[in-house]
């Protein structure tokens, strides 16, 4: 099923340089992609977009067929799709269980016990209950990207967004990382998009997408 569609897209940040041009993409459920470019080829833009964090000027994206212009965004980011970042954006005086559960909260999840749903999150991502009670910046970077993604799950978003998510780990810790957003699109059925430089990522995904001056041009 086609959970996203970008129709006719442009973006411009000053009204004169596109950064964006004919942007037209389907995204299904189930399915992992990767978004490749050089640096300044606007995949962040493209990502900030689909996520609601920038204004769609021209052009639209759907989302379960609704154009994201006239929905809540702020429900849409915050219940329907997961952002994971390169540098985690975790509240670094909350432990990794409270980060969860946090998230949790913000999307008003109806689960009886948080506490219980977000351990089993943490433990699905590779952390035990002990690492779960640590503050964040007594962590790894891996175990951080771990919490991320189990955030990311708190609220059963049908997309999840990465934004060079491994790009600060060790190999070891990369192939864990992309065997973790994998397995949301093959077992879970989750439409996930990865924005990376990694040739890891290109093995791993489904669909690869380049950015070449601001267009997409495809390659499997």
């Amino acid at each position: 099923m086609c959970i996203l569609k970008i129709e006719n897209l442009n973006f411009s940040y000053d009204k004169e340089k596109y950064v964006l041009k004919d942007i037209n993409l389907d995204f299904k459920e189930g399915k992992a992609y990767g978004i490749f470019g050089k640096s300044g080829a606007g995949k962040t833009t493209l990502l900030s977009l689909i996520a609601g964090l920038e204004k769609i000027t021209d052009g639209d994206i759907l989302y379960d067929n609704k154009s994201i212009k006239k929905i809540n965004r702020d429900n849409y980011r915050s219940s329907e799709i997961g952002v994971i970042f390169q540098s985690y954006n975790l509240l670094p005086h909350l432990t990794a269980l409270e980060n969860v559960i946090l998230s949790m909260d913000i999307s008003r999840v109806k689960v009886q016990d948080k506490k219980k749903k977000a351990l089993e999150l943490l433990k699905r991502v590779g952390l035990d209950e002990k690492k779960a009670n640590r503050k964040i910046l007594t962590l790894s970077g891996g175990e951080q990207q771990r919490v991320s993604i189990a955030r990311a799950l708190s609220y059963d978003a049908k997309i999840i967004l990465a934004d060079e998510p491994t790009g600060n780990l060790d190999k070891e810790t990369e192939e864990d990382i992309l065997n973790l957003l994998i397995s949301l699109a093959d077992k879970d059925n989750k439409c996930v998009i990865i924005i990376s430089h990694s040739n890891k990522v290109k093995e791993k995904v489904d669909i690869v997408y380049y950015l070449v001056n601001g267009k997409i041009k495809v390659t499997n």
